[in-house]
């Protein structure tokens, strides 16, 4: 083992960098994963005619492939039909469809384990369905899905790894480049590495515990 020559400046910057590429690529993908998966879940929810239904079926289709079958469709599938994406754009476009199918459940649950009491009065007291659903459901909904959410996320975070498949610069791809310079360095990056997913990733679920306390 060869701490010292791992941990040169050369490699740990090198390491940093993939790390950056790390979080923009997770923390994209959280943002429009969010989006998509909150819109999908919210039009389940409400049973819209037509759209509910295909929702169903592409969230379950999605929810059950393979994230790597999805990267490597995306990556390498679609320049096929003239749809080519950079490393990092497919990358994000993998994630937050793979994701996106996941939060949409979490936010139909989430919305779903609301008191039917309280839409019942919300809608006796002249509240649209609409402004029920704004009003009362999501707010409530919104807070009771903070945990799996975050849950969610940090999955996606380490996910990132598996982006290393098309090469992806991200901190795994990055640690596997620095190890193949010398086997001597295996176990001070890995370990490195390691604790770098461990301190990203305990944060964001202190950040949960603390969101969870909040809504309380």
């Amino acid at each position: 083992m060869d701490f010292i020559g791992a941990y040169s400046a050369d490699n740990l910057k090198f390491l940093l960098d993939g790390l950056y590429v790390t979080l923009i690529v997770a923390f994209v993908s959280i943002f429009l994963s969010f989006i998509i998966g909150c819109m999908i879940g919210v039009i389940r929810y409400s049973e819209v005619p037509v759209l509910s239904p295909v929702m169903f079926y592409l969230v379950e289709l999605i929810r059950n492939l393979p994230l790597l079958l999805i990267i490597f469709f995306i990556r390498f599938a679609l320049p096929e039909v003239g749809i080519k994406l950079g490393l990092i754009t497919a990358a994000i476009a993998a994630l937050t469809i793979f994701e996106a199918a996941m939060i949409a459940e979490i936010v139909r649950g989430g919305l779903m384990s609301i008191d039917k009491g309280q839409i019942e009065a919300a809608r006796s007291s002249g509240l649209s369905s609409v402004q029920t659903l704004w009003h009362i459901v999501l707010p409530q909904g919104l807070r009771r899905m903070v945990p799996p959410l975050v849950s969610q996320f940090i999955s996606l975070l380490k996910d990132t790894s598996l982006a290393v498949v098309i090469s992806l610069p991200e901190l795994m791809h990055n640690a596997n480049i620095v190890i193949g310079h010398s086997y001597s360095y295996a176990i001070p990056t890995l370990a490195l590495v390691a604790l770098i997913y461990f301190v990203v990733n305990y944060l964001l679920s202190l950040l949960s515990r603390r969101l969870e306390h909040r809504a309380v």
